[in-house]
């Protein structure tokens, strides 16, 4: 990085885009099995092993994206001495009819300083530490592959005989439902783990190039199967699916959101259970001149559907601990 006072004007940034990745998980997956949990949102390997699951390649991915989201935002406003718009284009030919011009966001700002934050945080040098930088990369490579090209038309009379367009950040909402298909998509990563190669690192290193020869730098790739999420196992850091909320009778929801009782619940061998519950909210609110909304408090009763355990059921023997067991 160029200078420490610059350094200190990207954390900011780089703290706000880390939890806008984490919001932005737990939005993604609110309804799965796996609803992004806060035990698996650590992203350095420092303290411990971590899994490398399908689930914890997502979480680099959108880490690592809304970081460069939000320093590439925060460029393009003006907020930082040394950045400003990407103005490499400006005046040159796009296409039939366009050229280049406008404020194109500065991606390539924002893709550098995320490298320098996000990856110093992998200090291996195995393949896990190899699926975390790639998994990283596939989170950067998204924000670019979502941007939008937006143009103005310019000529006589509104003729639109030129167009000028310049390159704008999608919602970062389309980012993350970008990397939850390539969740959904992701390739196992397979190394030739022959105990010769171990002792050997640039065997090792060479092993681990291999693996990832067939694979893109836009997939998300893990190592290890994904544990079954519907069971709570503590030395795991999962909290089964019992006591989730899910969606039901609701007309507006999507197909994904209607079947989530059956996914949570359902398959799970849970059953479903009905609550009638007091929601209060904010009602019937009106501006005051000058200048201040007052609202009243108004209660609600709705119902809600929450997975519980069949009446009768025990609980799975797998999350009791080795202690109970033993003392049979």
């Amino acid at each position: 990085m160029c200078c420490p006072q610059a350094f200190l004007s990207y954390v900011s940034s780089v703290q706000a885009g880390a939890q806008s990745g984490i919001k932005e998980c737990k939005h993604q997956f609110a309804l799965e099995r796996w609803n992004c949990p806060e035990s698996t949102l650590q992203l350095s390997t420092h303290k411990g092993i971590r899994s490398a699951t399908r689930e914890t390649s997502f979480v680099h991915a959108i880490s690592a994206a809304g970081v460069m989201y939000m320093l590439t935002k925060n460029c393009s406003l003006g907020n930082f001495d040394n950045c400003g718009c990407d103005d490499s284009r400006i005046g040159q030919t796009g296409g039939s009819g366009w050229i280049w011009g406008g404020c194109s966001d500065n991606v390539a700002f924002g893709e550098k300083i995320s490298r320098q934050f996000v990856d110093a945080l992998e200090d291996g040098h195995d393949s896990r530490a190899a699926v975390n930088l790639h998994n990283n990369e596939a989170g950067r490579l998204a924000v670019k592959a979502t941007m939008r090209k937006t143009c103005k038309c310019h000529g006589v009379s509104g003729s639109c005989s030129i167009q000028t367009c310049w390159m704008h950040l999608a919602d970062f909402r389309e980012v993350g439902s970008y990397l939850k298909m390539k969740h959904k998509h992701a390739k196992k990563l397979e190394v030739d783990k022959n105990p010769a190669r171990a002792g050997n690192s640039a065997d090792n290193k060479g092993a681990i190039a291999l693996a990832f020869r067939s694979i893109a730098r836009t997939e998300l790739v893990y190592q290890e199967d994904s544990p079954n999420y519907c069971v709570k196992n503590q030395s795991l850091g999962v909290q089964g699916t019992e006591g989730r909320e899910c969606l039901k009778g609701d007309k507006t929801a999507s197909q994904r959101e209607r079947r989530s009782c059956r996914r949570l619940c359902h398959e799970c061998g849970l059953q479903v259970a009905k609550k009638r519950v007091e929601v209060v909210s904010s009602c019937n609110c009106k501006f005051h001149w000058c200048c201040t909304v007052r609202c009243e408090r108004c209660a609600q009763v709705v119902t809600k559907y929450y997975c519980t355990r069949k009446a009768g059921r025990r609980e799975p023997i797998k999350t009791r601990s080795r202690l109970q067991v033993r003392r049979r």
